[in-house]
């Protein structure tokens, strides 16, 4: 099984690669089980053709002698005895087998998932930028679901029915060549159909599973903007849109059912064909006593026969089915090999890189007044940083001093977007950027935060080059509140411990109450322990603001940035988040983005940037003074776009 390939761009997948490395983690954990499935699976394909072999010997050895009619019943009970018996152990094997693979389906679909999940949080922020979030839901929807039904369904269907057509083929091969031939030549035309019918078949199935990945992520898309949607009355072309992407599922669907749903009407009249040739041929044999057909381990006698012939329909009958079951199978072999081949591509995503050594730990002073390394909690930091030169450890107080000097940056490398941007902010300094949409002022913090890495120039955090600070200890020295807030599903208490998990009850509520959101949070009706659903839909949009920068505040990082974390509230509210920043900032080094020039003017610093360049640098009375672009902006003779 090679690669897939099929016309259009994208379309082709690596079915022997992506099969192999299928098989590889499945068997890698589930091995043991996986051949007590085997077992079971042989024992009931024996079951089933031996079956078929006991009503071929019972049967001739009731007709070919001349028995009292005490003793043939006696031994019709004794036969049918021994058919309940492997009937039996067919049944028992069958049910093991399905128990065993419903665990093992379960257990490796949930392993699947948390690699996943695993590898999912270790992408980098532009892997989620650049990605529609409905189809990186789908990963987790339609392709697990995909994979499901192969390893639940399809691999044990092909593994049982490649044990029952080469049991049944040694059989019908022992008792007769001329009619086994008759079978194969039957067999080859269903294998030609097959190829033929399923293959268009597959091709149609791998465009449904990613034009369904498609249309989902438009569904996701619509579903949160439909605010935006009923507001600009848009309904009629976000509904054209979907009539055309779900079109295309449709159109890609019903192609790849249609060849699906007739390939077994074909199959099973080609089984049909074949069995009215074994009955007309068997009935030549029986009446010509045999002739020279091959027919072997039986005298050639009518009584005698008669069996085989009735036997070798059966086998016969179940030969075919077992062919057209693995043509059936092909569709959901292909459909899970693409879910398969999306799934790897997620996981093969390239992690987000970071060669960073120094750390963040613990500090305190010792009797000697040097910075040591601790383990209690004592409220106070440091930056680990080994030196790689000699193996020596110092200790750099964490104080939140943040410089960045001539850096250039762009998001691809054709294209730069931040221009020799410099600064230098201090602890207890409140630095604010100022400019219209895509002037770079967002960039400044993702780049503060290593969400991008810098294409040039240098970003200091006390002194230390923050491409030596390991990301995770970088990020937990900094707190960050967004315009758009993020609420997930727990209580009130829970979403602000968010930002320290081991912030004890008395330390959330007095980061509440720095950020102003103690007073509303017990007016609700369980106060902390209010549940949040649905991205805090039951709080007003300052409420939720308030908590996410109460969030912020039980973090007690020296760094903070607010990314137009008012613009979006009205102007009681931002006064209310003005003070908790206000009172949040103190000691802190804090960058504001704001639309809304009020929130800057008792910055230390104001930036303005234009086309990722800073045109203009001062306080709000020194900018006001140059009479430039900020004061066009204060004064309105100019508006932010």
């Amino acid at each position: 099984m090679g690669p897939v390939k099929m016309k259009g761009k994208g379309m082709a997948i690596n079915a022997k690669g992506t099969f192999s490395r299928l098989m590889k983690e499945l068997f890698s954990k589930y091995k043991k089980k996986l051949i007590l499935v085997a077992v079971c699976l042989v024992l009931s394909a024996i079951a089933t053709s031996g079956a078929s072999i006991y009503i071929i010997n019972m049967t001739q050895n009731l007709l070919s002698t001349g028995k009292l009619a005490d003793e043939v019943m006696a031994s019709l009970i004794i036969g049918v005895s021994v058919m309940a018996c492997i009937y039996f152990v067919g049944i028992l094997a069958s049910y093991i087998r399905t128990r065993t693979m419903a665990i093992v389906t379960q257990s490796f679909l949930n392993d699947v998932r948390i690699k996943m999940f695993r590898g999912m949080e270790n992408l980098p922020i532009k892997y989620f930028d650049s990605h529609n979030h409905g189809d990186i839901m789908s990963y987790y929807t339609n392709d697990i679901d995909a994979i499901r039904q192969l390893v639940s369904q399809s691999l044990p269907s092909l593994f049982q029915s490649a044990i029952m057509i080469v049991v049944v083929f040694s059989v019908m091969l022992y008792y007769s060549i001329w009619l086994t031939l008759i079978v194969l030549a039957c067999v080859v035309i269903m294998l030609f159909v097959s190829k033929k019918v399923g293959g268009n078949s597959a091709k149609y199935f791998i465009r449904q599973q990613r034009t369904l990945a498609k249309t989902e992520g438009y569904i996701e898309e619509m579903i949160h903007g439909q605010k935006v949607i009923k507001v600009f009355c848009h309904e009629e072309e976000a509904e054209k849109k979907f009539n055309e992407i779900n079109g295309q599922l449709f159109l890609d669907a019903r192609s790849a059912n249609t060849y699906a749903n007739i390939l077994m009407p074909i199959l099973g009249n080609i089984g049909n064909i074949m069995y009215v040739l074994l009955a007309f041929v068997g009935a030549l044999i029986i009446v010509n006593e045999g002739i020279n057909v091959g027919i072997m381990g039986v005298s050639k006698t009518a009584s005698t026969l008669i069996p085989v012939v009735i036997g070798f329909l059966t086998m016969g009958r179940q030969f075919t089915m077992q062919v057209s079951q693995i043509s059936q199978q092909i569709n959901a072999i292909v459909m899970a090999l693409a879910g398969a081949e999306r799934i790897f591509a997620l996981m093969d995503e390239k992690p987000e890189e970071d060669n960073g050594y120094v750390t963040l730990v613990h500090a305190k002073y010792d009797e000697n007044g040097e910075l040591t390394e601790t383990e209690e909690r004592t409220g106070m930091w440091a930056w680990k940083h080994p030196h790689q030169a000699d193996g020596t450890i110092t200790y750099v107080p964490l104080k939140g001093d943040i410089e960045m000097h001539d850096v250039d940056f762009g998001y691809v490398p054709e294209k730069i977007v931040l221009h020799d941007v410099s600064l230098h902010a201090t602890p207890g300094e409140k630095y604010a950027f100022v400019g219209a949409t895509g002037a770079g002022k967002t960039t400044i913090t993702n780049l503060i935060n290593r969400f991008y890495d810098i294409a040039d120039g240098k970003i200091r955090y006390d002194g230390i080059n923050i491409n030596k600070i390991k990301k995770a200890d970088l990020r937990h020295s900094l707190s960050m509140v967004l315009q758009d807030t993020n609420l997930f599903t727990g209580t009130v208490r829970e979403n602000i411990r968010y930002g320290r998990l081991d912030a004890t009850d008395e330390e959330v509520e007095e980061a509440a109450k720095i950020a102003n959101a103690h007073d509303f949070i017990t007016r609700l009706p369980d106060g902390y322990d209010t549940m949040l659903e649905s991205d805090g839909a039951n709080l007003s949009q300052g409420q939720r603001q308030l908590i996410s920068i109460a969030r912020a505040a039980v973090a007690d990082a020296p760094v903070m940035i607010l990314d137009e974390a008012t613009s979006s509230i009205d102007t009681r509210t931002e006064r209310l988040v003005q003070e908790g920043t206000d009172r949040l900032m103190k000691g802190r080094t804090v960058f504001v983005i704001a639309h809304r020039l009020s929130t800057v003017q008792n910055a230390d610093t104001i930036m303005v940037l234009d086309h990722g360049k800073v045109i203009e640098r001062g306080n709000h009375d020194q900018l006001i003074a140059q009479k430039g672009q900020y004061y066009q902006l204060y004064t309105g003779a100019f508006e932010l776009e």
